[in-house]
């Protein structure tokens, strides 16, 4: 193959697997609302099981839901057969995944399924199959055709199947109410965690570390406090402990570049007026995006009184992580 005849295929297995996700929606029927209300009213979990290339789509959909506030687990029909069948309650969904609806590791399971009381659902490409003659419902994902030019590896099919997945747990988080805060609760070891649930008082610098000189100051006191606090910052407030400006490195290299005798100058001759500032309630996200919109690198935290009670550094807020991406 040459490279435009690559370029070909590659097309040409969008467009299929686009087809099969489009041909999907007709899919999502009263079998669909049905699957969703009964997972939602019930006080079990959904297992999910399949063979193949369809337990591994089964794995990420167990993921996604348990991800999004529905508990679900997988569990490996060979295994199932061998001992695990013991982690399925009566209370459970049963989700059997399958493009033929013939796989007999499953059909083997069925009658297992029945005799525990699991409703069962099938997730299948064949809505005449022996599956589906028992499974209380049934989601069709079936698809016209593989994108394998030998319409042999699961490729459409397999597509399909992650989709409607998808759809059964987004429609599932709608019914609960599921929130970001919820999200961020349980992926808190991540990124997108974070950016959804740290805030500014759990991450700012406060105390005694926090660079503070008085308005009436000196300059070279001042610089002193940036270089000993290390923030390339010092907060400048009034008699009252109030915050009226702060200094950065920045407005000292740009007054050293005017012709000004440094010597008798104080914080409030050189400090920049009303800066950005926040309160440590916020989010750390909001934080960053504050520092973005205004190109700065640094906020004071200020409590009611307009007293500094923090700094938030942008090095800090991206070495946690939080920048976009």
């Amino acid at each position: 193959m040459n490279r435009e005849q690559i370029i070909s295929k590659g097309k040409e297995v969008v467009r299929v697997e686009t087809e099969a996700v489009q041909n999907l929606i007709d899919g999502i029927d009263e079998n669909f609302a049905k699957t969703v209300e009964h997972i939602f009213n019930s006080n079990g979990r959904v297992v999910f099981t399949g063979m193949g290339k369809s337990g591994l789509i089964a794995r990420k959909i167990v993921a996604t839901m348990n991800s999004t506030g529905t508990a679900a687990i997988f569990m490996h029909p060979t295994d199932a057969l061998h001992g695990d069948l013991g982690m399925v309650r009566n209370d459970d969904t049963v989700i059997l995944i399958s493009k033929s609806g013939n796989t007999e590791e499953l059909l083997n399971l069925v009658p297992l399924f029945k005799r525990i009381g699991v409703s069962i659902i099938g997730m299948l490409g064949e809505s005449e199959s022996k599956l589906a003659r028992d499974c209380d419902l049934i989601l069709n994902v079936s698809v016209k055709e593989e994108a394998c030019p030998h319409d042999l590896a699961p490729t459409s099919s397999t597509t399909a199947s992650l989709v409607m997945g998808d759809a059964l747990a987004i429609a599932l988080l709608e019914m609960r109410g599921f929130t970001a805060e919820d999200f961020a609760f349980l992926h808190p070891g991540g990124s997108l965690g974070k950016r959804l649930s740290l805030k500014i008082s759990e991450i700012m610098i406060g105390g005694k570390d926090i660079p503070i000189v008085g308005d009436k100051t000196s300059l070279k006191d001042s610089i002193l406090e940036i270089t000993s606090k290390r923030l390339g910052v010092t907060c400048v407030v009034n008699n009252d402990g109030e915050l009226i400006g702060i200094i950065t490195d920045g407005d000292l290299r740009r007054l050293l570049e005017k012709s000004l005798d440094l010597r008798n100058l104080v914080a409030s001759d050189v400090m920049t007026k009303k800066p950005k500032t926040i309160t440590k309630e916020f989010l750390a996200s909001f934080a960053l995006q504050q520092m973005e919109q205004y190109n700065i690198t640094s906020l004071v935290v200020v409590d009611k009184e307009k007293k500094p009670e923090g700094i938030v550094h942008l090095h800090d807020l991206v070495k946690l992580g939080l920048q976009s991406r």
